[in-house]
């Protein structure tokens, strides 16, 4: 039998193929398929609005330190417990000098700078002018040893320099 239980069966003159939709007629599904499409479309292409204060700040940021965190609160007082595990786990790998941009402070560089990156979150960590990426990353980075390798060979840290173990 060609009918399904609570399907109904869509035919296309034009082919061989028939397909079952869960209780959507078939002008209704290919409306939702083509709204779908035209909306991931327009997600992909829209347009950027961070203020040229907000990116002229980031920029400087990046370009200008050699290992930079936007983050909730200062390296020396974190305001998130993410923003603190990121600067833990530096810190713990022997990073002396850690450049923190307090979003808190700017709403303009709070939201540009998750634009900047195209990545939702805050905090974010820039190594030499390249996103390396938030406190997740920053964890399985550690985790694996591939921070540790990240910072030598951006001569962030000696190559004798390890990190503590952990307890």
């Amino acid at each position: 039998s060609n009918n399904v239980p609570g399907f109904e069966m869509a035919v296309y003159p034009d082919s061989d193929h028939s397909i079952y939709t869960h209780g959507v007629r078939p002008a209704l599904y290919a409306r939702m398929v083509n709204f779908l499409f035209r909306s991931f479309h327009e997600l992909e292409n829209k347009e950027r609005f961070i203020s040229d204060h907000a990116k002229s700040l980031i920029d400087n940021a990046v370009k200008q330190n050699a290992l930079v965190v936007f983050m909730k609160g200062t390296p020396d007082e974190p305001m998130c417990g993410f923003s603190r595990a990121v600067i833990q786990i530096l810190q713990m790998h022997g990073v002396d000098e850690i450049t923190g941009v307090d979003c808190l402070q700017d709403p303009e560089v709070r939201e540009g700078i998750k634009e900047y990156t195209d990545w939702p979150t805050i905090p974010q960590v820039y190594v030499k002018g390249e996103f390396i990426g938030g406190c997740d990353v920053m964890v399985q980075m550690h985790q694996s040893g591939e921070l540790h390798e990240l910072l030598v060979k951006e001569k962030l840290l000696d190559e004798e320099t390890n990190p503590e173990p952990e307890k």
